[in-house]
């Protein structure tokens, strides 16, 4: 979909890694490997993005860093529209809200760390989910953004962020109360 805007694949892969998950950082090495593309094209695509103002970069030991800048004017707009193509939006409106006693919602996997995928894997945290209905949700959304939803659900007294973090996986809180 967004295809059709953008023709640069490169530029669509850095917008889903950096504007989906504020908290995500990349150098150009670890960009390369995770998008198998050479570094020219990379190195290009973030050269344009941070003369406009829409990622920063730092040095950590010998590496430069790359991270969006979530105080850029568009910052909001653009990550609406990743969340839009993701699918994530329509599951954060039309499932989530409507599933029971939910405290907090965190996007996890691959698409958390802004890699196109077909899985959207959510972490759900609440008591007293009313589980029928969010599995009738779950295959109604699934039908819709045409993508398989995972989910594992820990009440609020089990749950503990640092038991669902991987290395270099940063937790994306989609929803809370």
């Amino acid at each position: 979909m967004i295809e059709t805007l953008i023709s640069s694949k490169t530029r669509i892969k850095l917008l889903m890694k950096f504007f989906l998950n504020s908290k995500n950082t990349a150098y150009l090495r670890s960009l390369e490997e995770e998008f198998g593309e050479s570094t020219n094209g990379i190195r290009l695509e973030l050269n344009k993005f941070e003369k406009a103002g829409f990622i920063e970069s730092f040095a950590e030991g010998n590496k430069k860093l790359f991270t969006v800048n979530t105080k850029h004017p568009l910052f909001k707009s653009i990550n609406q529209i990743i969340m839009k193509m993701t699918g994530l939006e329509y599951v954060v409106d039309y499932v989530l809200q409507r599933i029971g006693d939910l405290d907090k919602v965190y996007l996890v996997g691959k698409l958390s760390k802004g890699q196109d995928t077909d899985i959207i894997d959510l972490v759900l945290v609440g008591n007293n989910l009313n589980k029928p209905f969010l599995i009738e949700q779950i295959e109604k959304a699934e039908k819709k953004i045409d993508k398989k939803i995972r989910y594992v659900h820990y009440t609020s007294e089990e749950f503990d962020l640092n038991n669902i973090k991987e290395p270099g996986m940063h937790p994306l809180l989609l929803w809370s109360k």
